[in-house]
């Protein structure tokens, strides 16, 4: 894929975060998502690529999405066949509620390269290039985090876990405990903590536990622009999640899948930007005359990892 094209993915990022941040802390998650998704699609029709989203959002929260299968891009077929997996507001309650960790995050891929996932949960763990090749999400997860702690040469009481914050997750965290490991726990945002296990200096060393399938290969997406690991099974809850699993093309439910089979190939870009303030990224900091934003741009390819600071000048409503 055209390397430029990474520039154009933040642009939808940024585009998406400057809509939805307006309505931080107003307590109505849905008109945030749907500015979100609304502002990616204006950009969308601006960029020459043939586009098919593969990876939608919303399901679950029956919010507005950028839904599996739609067509975006202005090519008129000539331009690059490209797989989108896309989450226009992960974190939707972050911002209705004043929260930390949302983000506008988008991965292009070539043609086949996304796993094609149900939106169901999906049981993760997620390290960063030092650990890829130690964990094992058959194994328990003490042996798990004593695997990373020693591999990163660490005491296991330094090693720093994080895991959202739910009741499903509660004898999950009793044994992160029993074991010795510090826990972050968060309302919402794996996709940003599974990018903040995998870059140096971000004080996150795991994540563990249970969270959407969507942001799953999200996450690997950018951890194979990183060098990170995340594996992940899918979790469904009745046999209409079964079925819808098979239906996009899961022929073994338990199986175990590996970063390089949620988004395979060696042209993978992904990008993020910060709506509200996190681990990761700062959010949209509004002026008088305009906005701030602050994105991440990854590209397999190259391996290179791009923070960005843009500076967006307009009069009332952003420019896309």
């Amino acid at each position: 894929m055209d390397r430029n094209l990474a520039l154009e993915s933040v642009r939808l990022t940024e585009a998406a975060a400057l809509s939805s941040a307006r309505w931080m802390g107003k307590g109505d998650g849905k008109a945030a998502d749907h500015a979100a998704v609304e502002a990616m699609r204006k950009v969308f029709d601006s960029i020459s690529i043939s586009g098919r989203v593969v990876i939608g959002e919303g399901e679950r929260d029956e919010a507005p999405m950028l839904y599996i299968g739609e067509k975006v891009g202005n090519s008129d077929g000539d331009g690059p066949e490209v797989d989108i997996a896309v989450d226009p507001l992960e974190c939707t309650n972050s911002v209705a509620y004043g929260r930390s960790n949302a983000m506008a995050v988008l991965a292009m891929a070539p043609k086949g390269d996304f796993l094609a996932a149900p939106d169901i949960y999906m049981d993760k763990i997620a390290v960063g290039p030092e650990a890829a090749d130690v964990i094992d999400l058959a194994l328990p997860i003490e042996e798990n985090l004593n695997r990373v702690a020693e591999v990163k040469n660490y005491d296991i009481s330094d090693l720093t876990v994080v895991i959202l914050e739910r009741e499903r997750h509660k004898q999950l965290i009793e044994r992160v405990r029993k074991s010795g490991a510090r826990i972050q726990l968060i309302t919402d945002g794996d996709v940003a903590a599974a990018i903040a296990a995998a870059l140096p200096g971000t004080g996150i060393d795991v994540l563990v536990g249970i969270g959407g399938s969507p942001e799953g290969v999200l996450a690997a997406a950018a951890l194979r622009c990183i060098g990170g690991e995340i594996q992940a099974r899918l979790i469904p809850r009745n046999q209409e999640e079964i079925d819808r699993a098979k239906k996009m093309g899961v022929k073994d439910i338990n199986k175990i899948y590996k970063c390089n089979e949620l988004a395979r190939g060696n042209d993978l870009m992904f990008a993020a930007t910060g709506v509200t303030d996190g681990d990761l990224l700062n959010g949209v900091r509004y002026r008088p005359d305009g906005a701030t934003t602050h994105s991440l741009v990854l590209r397999s390819a190259s391996f290179t990892r791009r923070f960005i600071i843009t500076e967006h000048y307009f009069d009332q409503e952003p420019q896309f």
